[in-house]
């Protein structure tokens, strides 16, 4: 899952951040308006925390503008009266989430925005291979597996393709964030580690030159 974050106050931003990496997110940071509709002309989100009070162009105007293109939007306000929420609902965001928050709740209320697309269930199942999407855990034929944030995020982007290609080139826009190297074979090598934990027979399969599939 790839998020980005659209919040004018640098260190509240850095705070969303570091947090939905360390529960596995691959995460963006844009400060205003204006680089928030750049950032989603330039890469695919899968929800975008967004901050109502932006500078340069406001979040309601960034909120119309992306809403029904295909990311999500939780929308952030410090407002707490019910008729700012349901304005803030009524220009398209998805959810509401009030300031201050606690970050358990930010990060249970992405990962249900991410699942609201109907090819991606709660969990995904292929043969005897289970994963958790909602609890963030995968195993086969009942072991557990101990996977990195990387490996889990491949393994659950390969799943909800249901047997479709999967290019290493959105294997990346979608597991990675920004800072990534697009030249570096990060993907084949994480790749090779998920097999390998995997176990047999092998489930993944490397059409060269094209990506993955199940």
């Amino acid at each position: 899952m790839r998020v980005l974050v659209a919040e004018d106050h640098a260190t509240l931003a850095a705070r969303i951040a570091q947090g939905l990496r360390q529960a596995g997110i691959a995460v963006d940071v844009v400060h205003d308006g204006a680089a928030a509709l750049n950032a989603v002309d330039q890469a695919p989100y899968d929800v975008i925390v967004l901050d109502r009070d932006l500078p340069s162009v406001h979040g309601d105007q960034v909120c119309r503008t992306i809403a029904g293109s295909g990311p999500r939007i939780l929308m952030l306000t410090a407002a707490v009266d019910v008729e700012e929420r349901v304005d803030g609902l009524e220009l398209g965001a998805d959810d509401y989430l009030g300031k201050p928050f606690a970050f358990a709740e930010l990060v249970a209320r992405v990962r249900a925005l991410s699942r609201r697309a109907p090819s991606a269930p709660p969990v995904l199942r292929r043969g005897d291979l289970t994963v958790d999407r909602a609890r963030h855990r995968a195993s086969r034929e009942s072991r557990s597996l101990s996977l990195t944030r990387k490996e889990f995020g491949i393994l659950e982007m390969l799943l909800a393709a249901d047997g479709a290609l999967v290019s290493a080139e959105e294997l990346l826009e979608h597991v990675w964030d920004a800072n990534t190297d697009p030249f570096s074979n990060i993907v084949s090598v994480t790749i090779a580690r998920l097999r390998r934990k995997l176990g047999d027979p092998p489930l993944i399969e490397t059409v060269v030159g094209k990506g993955y599939r199940m």
